[in-house]
């Protein structure tokens, strides 16, 4: 079967039936929200809306497009311009490759949040992505994920690190040896110099 992009079966959808992903770290600042709205008021809608169809709620949940839907949302001269209806380019994924496409998406646009990056990080690890998949779906090195696995603090996201190691905790009769020998020694020094004094 051949390939069709998404794109090319663009579809009009109630803004009542869209709602946003709870996983999407990007941000953008009040005066690229503005700048948005100039956008989409000069020019409309130029791209789509990317969208996952939750068949069982009846809603088109983002993927990509958060803030020009928020646009819509937003301004009602734009709302009503557009009657309430914005423009839909469908996906079918599950839920991980999605999230993958969002963040595909956001950084081939421009920067995202780290804290919510970071919980994309540990949410896929909890819906079993390794971090060799995180890395070829989400375009990450290596030393990109332990960071972001390190914000979010969870021993279980090491699993697949390997430490070395750097310090072994000694036991307690060890340690009682260890002092003594130092404290033996010290003692030895200070009658050496003693001696010479």
């Amino acid at each position: 079967m051949e390939f069709k992009s998404p794109v090319y079966n663009v579809i009009a959808v109630p803004i009542e039936k869209v709602v946003p992903n709870t996983y999407n770290p990007n941000t953008v600042a009040p005066p690229e929200m503005k700048l948005l709205y100039d956008s989409i008021k000069e020019d409309g809608y130029t791209m789509p809306i990317v969208c996952y169809y939750a068949k069982a709620q009846d809603r088109y949940i983002i993927v990509d497009g958060f803030h020009r839907y928020r646009v819509m949302l937003e301004y009602p001269d734009i709302y009503q311009r557009e009657n309430g209806m914005l423009p839909v380019s469908v996906i079918d994924k599950p839920l991980a490759q999605r999230m993958a496409s969002t963040i595909r998406h956001n950084r081939a646009r421009g920067s995202h949040d780290v804290d919510l990056m970071s919980n994309i990080v540990k949410e896929l690890h909890e819906l079993g992505r390794s971090d060799a998949w995180i890395s070829q779906h989400l375009g990450m090195d290596k030393d990109e994920i332990l960071r972001l696995k390190q914000i979010t603090g969870l021993a279980a996201l090491f699993r697949d690190v390997k430490f070395g190691r750097a310090w072994r905790p000694a036991d307690e009769e060890d340690e009682g040896e260890d002092f003594a020998e130092e404290a033996q020694a010290a003692q030895s020094e200070e009658e050496t110099e003693a001696e010479f004094v």
